[in-house]
């Protein structure tokens, strides 16, 4: 026979696992390092915060580290004379691993496909604006999207 009070820690122990299981599906594509999640704590950032950055990033560079990716967007962008500026910005590094996952479709045959997973490995604020890294000129930007420069390359 089962006490009221062993009913209620199973009842408690079973939405407990519901919540932690939902919540782990929530997160999808995302996974948290130990690292990440200590510093988003001690800079105040929330996963969702970090997830804005990662979907909309003002900029993009190679990260420190090998195979990662950086990516910033400001806090708080004002207009001063036409141009925007900031005094804080937010940086997230991340590392893409692919998953292969398997599905049945109608017939009844599987089906594989390569599912994008990022590993988040840091955030942090830097204050201030930060220098660009090795960025490409403006120049080659405009040319790689006008095609001149593959023109040239092709017709050698």
């Amino acid at each position: 026979m089962s006490s009221p009070y062993q009913d209620f820690v199973r009842k408690a122990k079973e939405r407990f696992a519901e919540k932690q299981q939902a919540k782990a599906s929530s997160k999808g594509q995302y996974q948290f390092t130990l690292h990440s999640q200590f510093k988003m704590k001690q800079y105040g950032l929330s996963e969702q915060r970090v997830r804005s950055v990662i979907r909309n990033p003002k900029r993009r560079e190679v990260g420190i580290v090998s195979k990662t990716v950086a990516v910033m967007q400001p806090v708080s962008i004002k207009k001063v004379d036409g141009k925007e500026v900031w005094k804080q910005e937010i940086w997230v590094m991340f590392i893409l691993k692919n998953q292969k996952q398997k599905n049945g479709n109608q017939d009844g045959k599987m089906q594989s496909f390569v599912q994008q997973e990022m590993r988040i490995i840091s955030a942090w604020r830097y204050p201030g604006v930060s220098p660009k890294r090795n960025p490409i000129p403006e120049e080659i930007l405009r040319e790689l999207e006008d095609g001149t420069i593959l023109e040239s390359v092709d017709g050698v």
